[in-house]
């Protein structure tokens, strides 16, 4: 718990007075060593018996990750049915597996819309650690990054509409988006979606053509290497006019910590 409470708390001054590293943008093929706290997590395929990578998710410490609480959730969901893999760029091979425990999925998710759609899991072995796997630092409780900020988001989801998902893990640099105006976005369809404060959307930067697509969700959004958003859901992929919606990290920090003991 010490530990991540201190991972918590380094990135006061980072987003305060620093410059995030742009190191990949624009939907491009990246490395897991560029982010060694990502890993994918794996679906256990009931009629099939093949695993196969649906989600992402963010190593907390060697015995929890943190992922979307939809990837942990329905009537299908089994812990035995779930593994996650660090540390490696490939979709579904290489790297390291451990299989989930239990999951813990904010008690507020299902109460309205897309809310809390978070989720500490609790692994049955620790990862090892090396250097493509690595424990993540997350944003403090309460802090309300910028709007415009230069954020990266970072995944194996498809790259296109109705495309197949990625073989190699893909980063886009995105910005992030005031949430009036996403909320003014998503209340204009046939059938409005809810945006709360809990919420961060992001978009396009002005010269990028990457977004979230199916297959990221539970993955992170990262300012330089800190966790500051989980990603939670969009209309479409790949718009600009449709902002990704990530669930704000911020808002449930010590909750995080809490659960992640």
């Amino acid at each position: 718990m010490a530990t991540l409470t201190a991972l918590a708390l380094l990135l006061f001054a980072g987003i305060a007075c620093g410059t995030p590293a742009s190191r990949i943008s624009g939907g491009t093929e990246a490395s897991v060593e560029d982010f060694p706290s990502i890993v994918q997590v794996e679906f256990l395929g009931t009629a099939s018996g093949i695993w196969s990578q649906s989600c992402g998710g963010h190593i907390l410490t060697a015995r929890y990750i943190l992922s979307a609480a939809h990837c942990f959730h329905g009537i299908f969901y089994d812990p035995k049915n779930r593994r996650i893999r660090a540390g490696s760029s490939d979709r579904n091979t290489g790297g390291i597996v451990a299989y989930v425990d239990v999951e813990i999925n904010h008690p507020t998710y299902g109460a309205s819309d897309m809310d809390g759609d978070i989720s500490v899991v609790r692994l049955l072995t620790s990862l090892v650690y090396s250097p493509v796997v690595q424990q993540g630092p997350i944003i403090i409780d309460g802090f309300v990054l910028p709007y415009r900020l230069p954020v990266t988001l970072a995944g194996w989801g498809a790259t296109e509409v109705g495309g197949l998902a990625s073989p190699k893990l893909m980063a886009a640099s995105v910005e992030i988006l005031e949430t009036e105006a996403c909320q003014d976005v998503y209340g204009a369809l046939s059938i409005p979606r809810e945006v709360t404060d809990n919420m961060i959307c992001s978009r396009l930067t002005e010269d990028n053509a990457g977004d979230a697509c199916p297959g990221d969700f539970g993955g992170p959004l990262y300012y330089d290497d800190i966790l500051v958003g989980v990603l939670s859901w969009a209309e479409g992929c790949g718009s600009n006019s449709l902002p990704a919606v990530s669930t704000r990290v911020a808002s449930y920090t010590n909750w995080i910590i809490e659960a992640a003991v």
